[in-house]
C-alpha cells in the first residue's frame, strides 16, 4: 500500500469513527444520562457539549472527532467516551478498532456461569473430549466424553478442580500424561500469561500459594517467570484402560467471556478414535 492508499485508508476510518460517535450521541437524551432537559431541542440526542463535558474532554477537540479531523484519543479518553456515550461491549470493541487501538479489558469478577448454548455445544462433541475454563483455569463445565478420559469433574472439589492444580499435585493426572514435564512447563507459561491481568487477586494468590507449598516442581519453575500464549499442539495420554492415545489440543476463546476458554481434544492416528469410543461404552 502506497502513502496515498495509506492515507486515503486513514480518512475513511476517521470518517466512519465520527459517524459511529454521532450516531450513539444522538441515540441518548439529556434525562438518560442525567443531565437537565433544558430548552427545546432541533436535533436528536444530546449535543456535542454535552457529551464532552461527560466524558471529560474539550468540546471543540471532540468536535474535531465528530468531524473525521486528523487527532488521535488515547485509550483513556476513548474509555471515557465509552462511558459517556453508555456504548456496550459490542459498541466499545466497535469503537476502539474505529481508532486502531486495543480494547482495554474489563476484569471479571464473582462466580462465573457458563451460558447453556456452550453446554449443549460440550454435549454435541460426543467423540472429542472437551471442557470449559474459566479465568483462573478451574474446568467450569465439561462433556461425558472428557469424563471417559480425565476422570468426572464433579466429583472433585475447590482447587481439585483447577487443571494447573491438578497437573501439579494430582498422581493419577500426572500418570496420565506421558509427556508430564514438558506438559507442565507449557501448562505453567500460558497460565502465568493469563494471570498476569489478576495480580494480586486472592484467589490467585491462594492459588499459587497452594501450590508453592505442595509441589517441588511448581516451587522450582514459578520463579523464571516463563511466559507463553495459548497454543494448539498434541498431546500423549497413557489411560489405564485404553492404553496409549494422541490427541490434538486446541484453546478457542468464548466471545463476550474474555476470562472463558473452549478446550477441545480431537483423537489422532495410532487408533485413539477407536479407544475413545471402547472407553465411552464404558462410562
Amino acid at each position: 500500500m502506497n502513502i496515498h492508499q495509506n492515507e486515503a485508508v486513514l480518512t475513511a476510518r476517521r470518517r466512519e469513527f465520527g459517524a459511529f460517535l454521532r450516531s450513539r450521541r444522538e441515540k441518548l437524551t439529556p434525562a438518560g444520562v442525567g443531565l437537565p432537559g433544558g430548552f427545546r431541542r432541533r436535533t436528536p440526542g444530546l449535543r456535542r457539549e454535552e457529551v464532552a463535558l461527560l466524558a471529560g474532554v474539550g468540546a471543540t477537540w471532540y468536535t474535531w472527532l465528530e468531524q473525521g479531523r486528523d487527532v488521535r484519543a488515547s485509550a483513556e479518553v476513548l474509555s471515557a467516551l465509552a462511558d459517556a456515550l453508555r456504548l456496550d461491549a459490542a459498541e466499545r470493541r466497535h469503537l476502539f478498532a474505529l481508532s486502531d487501538r486495543p480494547p482495554t479489558e474489563t476484569i471479571s469478577q464473582g462466580p462465573e456461569q457458563v451460558p447453556e448454548s456452550l453446554r449443549r455445544m460440550l454435549s454435541s462433541l460426543s467423540g472429542q473430549p472437551a471442557y470449559i475454563l474459566g479465568r483462573r483455569w478451574d474446568v467450569l463445565a465439561w462433556n461425558s466424553a472428557a469424563v471417559a478420559l480425565f476422570g468426572d469433574y464433579g466429583l472433585l472439589q475447590g482447587d481439585a478442580r483447577n487443571t494447573i492444580h491438578r497437573v501439579f499435585t494430582d498422581p493419577t493426572h500426572r500418570q496420565l500424561l506421558v509427556d508430564w514435564e514438558s506438559v507442565a512447563a507449557t501448562s505453567l507459561a500460558m497460565f502465568r500469561a493469563d494471570s498476569a491481568r489478576y495480580a494480586g487477586d486472592p484467589d490467585f494468590e491462594r492459588l499459587v500459594t497452594t501450590l508453592m507449598r505442595d509441589s517441588p516442581e511448581f516451587r522450582a519453575w514459578w520463579p523464571r517467570q516463563e511466559v507463553q500464549r495459548p497454543l494448539a499442539g498434541h498431546k500423549r495420554l497413557c489411560h489405564p484402560h485404553g492404553g496409549m492415545m494422541t490427541f490434538e489440543y486446541t484453546a478457542l476463546a468464548v466471545i463476550d467471556r474474555t476470562d472463558m476458554k473452549l478446550v477441545v481434544y480431537t483423537p489422532l492416528e495410532g487408533g485413539t478414535d477407536e479407544k475413545l469410543k471402547e472407553l465411552l461404552r464404558l462410562n
